[in-house]
């Protein structure tokens, strides 16, 4: 059966409730399950973390750096130079995934135990957003004593950003990814390459940064901009310090113009609307060219996914109707239509990326293009056309559900804002965003991964606008990836996230405030 996406969704009543009540932690996303017990624990100014594992030394470092990025916090954690606070315990037979874990709190400690350092990870998270919104008394924050046990939904929680439209930058990338491990999100998958600008660099092929980097979505001939490798490698060991891994997007065949202006040796055309779109299927030499970027870009991410896109081929690939070399193709390889050319181009650097070691993912469009399913991932983007869902689950393919509504985030979030998208009058609200997936998915559920977000940059020109279409619409994704349905509940979500706003107001994040929409300014963008 097809997922609905779209809900009728009434609010009864709003209720009022303190930091913490006796059914609900002030955790964002919420816990899978809580016991409470009775008394309580009184914090200290500073709370040590203790570990017996000696190999604990670096997640302990890495959690008290991620943690002093956030201005204002109120609470410092450090090493134990005593009894700790705070004892982590890495224990194979916890009965936790690796993401799981469990957190124990006792009038005298935190205990938090997982089979996984992810786990242990995600259990300081948990912990630390206890320590930041909880109540106090007599000026020393205090929290009750439960136990937690608790491990995610999905797999596979995401978040997409689109460089190539606007360059924001390695400062808000890892802003984004601290914000993106605070929510217990792990996977960033950076969109690099497109048709306004190429932001990678690849030494074989220089001209792809100083040429193909020049511009972006607004402006044809801003100055390049681009990642160098070593930037790279600094953003994704920043990553990886989170537990979030890093996934390349290297679009292709179509979505290839920046390349094009750079090689256009390999340009296989494009449309009036969009020339120099496609890469040129009919050249052997297009071939080696993409397997060598393929290549730096393995070496480079560690990721065992390489994205290719594979979309919207058809915007720009009618000139392939009258290149000689795509014809010679066509009927060298009895293709019948471009439509099959296409999906050979899809086959050929599928092989590419297998021989590297690597998974292949791609868009909604690459479902018939006859991959091997155990070594390919599909993206269903497509909300108006559910039934790929079912065809990708069918074909056995794993699949990440990302629909334009609701996890688009550069489509609007109010009725009221007028530079993102709609589709039919339809946007996205924090709502929509919370309750996605409104229900399971009849069939073969194992083969849904998980879920994210996509931020594509057209209408987002700089990091204001970029906050303002991210936040807090990324509390929800988090909470709809992580908890269970049993255990989401929106107007609990709207009463924790009240808390995580003070964070965002310390962090001068420029969210979008559900609460009081009519008070804040929508920051001017560019439409699509």
């Amino acid at each position: 059966m097809y997922l609905k996406i779209f809900t009728a969704l009434i609010f009864l009543f709003s209720i009022a409730c303190s930091t913490v009540v006796d059914s609900e932690l002030p955790i964002i996303p919420k816990p899978n399950g809580t016991n409470f017990k009775p008394g309580k624990f009184v914090c200290a100014e500073e709370i040590p973390i203790g570990f017996e594992d000696a190999g604990l030394n670096g997640l302990s470092d890495n959690f008290i750096n991620f943690l002093g990025n956030f201005p204002g916090a109120g609470i410092t954690f450090g090493k134990s130079k005593g009894i700790p606070a705070i004892q982590l315990k890495l224990d194979e037979n916890s009965g936790c995934e690796e993401e799981g874990y469990m957190l124990e709190i006792t009038p005298s400690k935190m205990a938090i135990t997982s089979s996984g350092e992810s786990g242990l990870f995600y259990g300081l998270i948990s912990a630390a957003q206890l320590l930041l919104f909880a109540e106090e008394e007599d000026g020393k924050k205090v929290l009750p004593c439960c136990m937690v046990k608790d491990q995610p939904r999905y797999g596979w929680r995401g978040l997409m950003l689109d460089e190539s439209r606007h360059f924001f930058g390695k400062e808000k990338v890892k802003q984004l990814l601290d914000y993106m491990a605070l929510h217990k999100l792990n996977k960033f998958h950076w969109h690099l390459t497109d048709v306004p600008g190429w932001r990678i660099e690849i030494k074989q092929y220089p001209r792809l940064t100083t040429i193909g980097g020049i511009g972006n979505h607004h402006n044809p001939n801003a100055e390049a901009k681009f990642y160098t490798q070593q930037d790279i490698a600094e953003i994704i060991k920043y990553a990886s310090d989170r537990f979030i891994e890093v996934i390349p997007e290297i679009d292709m065949p179509g979505h290839a113009t920046a390349a094009n202006k750079a090689y256009p040796e390999f340009s296989g055309g494009g449309s009036e609307k969009h020339p120099d779109f496609t890469f040129n299927p009919g050249k052997e030499g297009t071939y080696q060219y993409l397997t060598n970027i393929l290549k730096e870009v393995s070496l480079l991410f560690p990721s065992e996914y390489i994205h290719i896109g594979g979309d919207e081929v058809h915007f720009g690939n009618q000139q392939w109707n009258t290149d000689p070399n795509v014809q010679e193709l066509m009927k060298d390889e009895n293709l019948e239509n471009l439509v099959e050319v296409e999906h050979y181009f899809v086959r050929r650097m599928a092989d590419s990326i297998t021989a590297l070691g690597k998974k292949v993912m791609g868009w909604d469009e690459i479902i018939k293009a006859g991959l091997d399913t155990a070594s390919s991932v599909i993206m269903w983007w497509r909300h108006d056309k559910p039934h790929l869902l079912d065809d990708a689950i069918s074909a056995r393919f794993n699949v990440i559900m990302c629909p334009r509504v609701p996890l688009y985030f550069d489509f609007d979030q109010h009725e009221s804002h007028e530079w993102g998208r709609k589709w039919g009058g339809a946007y996205c609200p924090i709502d929509m965003v919370y309750n996605f997936p409104v229900d399971t998915i009849d069939g073969d559920n194992n083969k849904v991964m998980g879920i994210q977000a996509n931020l594509w940059s057209e209408s987002i020109k700089d990091n204001k606008r970029l906050d303002f279409m991210t936040f807090p619409r990324l509390s929800a994704m988090a909470e709809a990836a992580w908890s269970n349905e049993e255990t989401k509940e929106y107007q609990g979500f709207m009463e924790r996230l009240k808390e995580m706003i003070k964070l965002y107001q310390k962090d001068n994040i420029y969210y979008f405030d559900f609460f009081n929409p009519e008070k804040t300014k929508e920051p001017a963008g560019f439409k699509k």
